[in-house]
């Protein structure tokens, strides 16, 4: 619908629609620019104090997989004009619960009566111009690299079901409420150059990662494929080296398969060539619509392993997943 629309030129705008990225970016400042980012949705699990807790983390994540830090918030609020109000509050204090953890102060909000409950936040962070991780920059060689299992989607439509195991709840539960800002802060590190006589030391990043996103409504697939087709790439995948929720392959084999993935397979499976021996639920699961998933990133390959240890040791676990490779037919190969 965005392509039927008149187009704004506006050379501010230093991030917009154009290649489906993770948050818009506009710069204010010869060093300085706003992340800006909203998303809310429906209850996804029946506590409301950590449904408000997963909604606050899934608006965070776009700000973080642009590099960003995140500043402020507006809450945006949907619910029944008859239902409890304790309800709403349970959901508010646990969305602030993890503002305050990221340090972005909520400022206000708006509210509306509807007949389904649905929660979120408009995000505003701050990054430097020179400083941005888009979707797009991927370059041939580089290694891909993921910091959360797959699997929230399929859990929680057991979870709606009635039919998921707690050891399956609290794994989907504790990744969809830890916030992307550890990943991020280790990924965006500066690290200070040799001093010049006479010249301030250069700052630039301890890593040399060209492109970064979060892996969330279109699945582990779908923002590889947006990553690929904006770097002009192509993508080599690992099956057995994806890591997954306990339970995610339970849920695919019982058949609660949301209808989330199902889109998302109809859509891009047709870029996607498998590799003899794959099973059929890791391939599902490559499509599994993700809430506040983790950050997908293409790092150049002689950074990979140092990353990984860095992230290690700030408690983040982090896989090689993939790697890039130049552009050619399929868009994405899954490999064993």
């Amino acid at each position: 619908m965005l392509g039927k629309l008149a187009r704004q030129h506006d050379p501010n705008v230093l991030v917009g629609f154009d290649y489906a990225d993770d948050a818009g970016v506009y710069q204010i400042a010869p060093d300085q620019a706003l992340v800006q980012t909203v998303d809310f949705f429906t209850p996804i699990v029946d506590d409301p104090y950590t449904f408000g807790q997963i909604a606050a983390t899934n608006s965070l994540s776009d700000v973080y997989a642009m590099g960003g830090k995140p500043l402020t918030a507006l809450a945006l609020v949907c619910f029944p004009e008859k239902a409890d109000l304790e309800i709403l509050q349970q959901i508010l204090a646990g969305g602030l619960s993890k503002m305050v953890e990221a340090g972005c102060t909520v400022i206000g909000g708006h509210s509306i009566r509807d007949e389904e409950t649905k929660f979120g936040y408009s995000v505003t962070g701050l990054i430097h111009p020179r400083r941005i991780l888009a979707n797009r920059g991927a370059k041939p060689g580089d290694s891909l690299v993921l910091t959360k299992a797959l699997g929230t989607g399929v859990i929680s439509t057991a979870i709606k079901k009635g039919k998921a195991e707690p050891a399956w709840i609290d794994s989907a539960v504790r990744s969809m409420t830890t916030l992307n800002k550890t990943a991020a802060e280790v990924i965006t590190k500066e690290q200070v150059g040799t001093a010049v006589p006479g010249r301030p030391a250069e700052h630039s990043s301890a890593f040399t990662v060209h492109a970064m996103t979060d892996v969330t409504g279109f699945g582990l697939i779908g923002h590889t494929r947006e990553m690929a087709i904006a770097s002009d790439v192509s993508v080599e995948l690992h099956a057995t080296r994806i890591p997954l929720l306990d339970g995610a392959l339970e849920c695919v084999r019982a058949g609660y398969i949301p209808g989330g993935l199902n889109n998302n397979r109809d859509f891009a499976d047709c870029a996607v060539d498998y590799e003899a021996g794959i099973p059929e639920d890791v391939r599902a699961l490559l499509f599994d619509s993700q809430t506040a998933g983790g950050l997908l990133m293409a790092v150049a390959s002689n950074d990979a392993a140092e990353l990984m240890r860095s992230l290690a040791a700030a408690d983040v676990p982090a896989v090689e997943v993939g790697r890039v490779v130049p552009r050619t037919k399929p868009l994405i190969r899954v490999t064993r």
